[in-house]
């Protein structure tokens, strides 16, 4: 799995699960059913005016932090 942005959320956070499973979803990687928003705009946009999902806040993005 792609380090993923530390601002980065999903509802799975808030569940009992390993950590790394988060952010994990097998079965549907391209659909990713689950909600992703940006801990630092606190919506589904990041800082950079871009959509926050698991695929795309990764390392390269401008406002990417590990």
């Amino acid at each position: 799995m792609n380090p993923v942005c530390q601002h980065l959320r999903t509802k799975k956070l808030y569940i009992e699960a390993v950590p790394d499973d988060a952010f994990s979803d097998p079965e549907l990687e391209q659909a990713a059913p689950c909600h992703f928003w940006c801990n630092l705009t606190q919506t589904v946009v990041g800082p950079d005016q871009l959509p926050v999902h698991k695929n795309s806040c990764q390392p390269g993005r401008a406002c990417f932090e590990s």
